[in-house]
């Protein structure tokens, strides 16, 4: 399959968004007082954005890809 340069590179900038906000966002929600306990044990606020920016970093990172192997092919 072909992909249009224009579409190639609307999936690149889209991967690098996600890998650039992500992070961001991770690191607010870690300074976040409901992130961890009175003990310091991470609570299931902090687990679930972390699942949460782990899935959206992995799937920013395959967009790109597959935008760079369309702009490649």
């Amino acid at each position: 399959m072909e992909l249009p340069v224009l579409l190639a590179i609307v999936l690149i900038v889209a991967g690098i968004w996600s890998l650039a906000v992500w992070p961001q966002f991770l690191r607010r929600v870690m300074k976040d007082p409901r992130a961890r306990d009175a003990g310091g044990k991470a609570t299931r606020f902090l687990t679930v954005h972390i699942v949460l920016v782990s899935i959206s970093m992995v799937l920013g990172a395959a967009t790109a890809a597959i935008g760079i192997a369309g702009l490649l092919a």
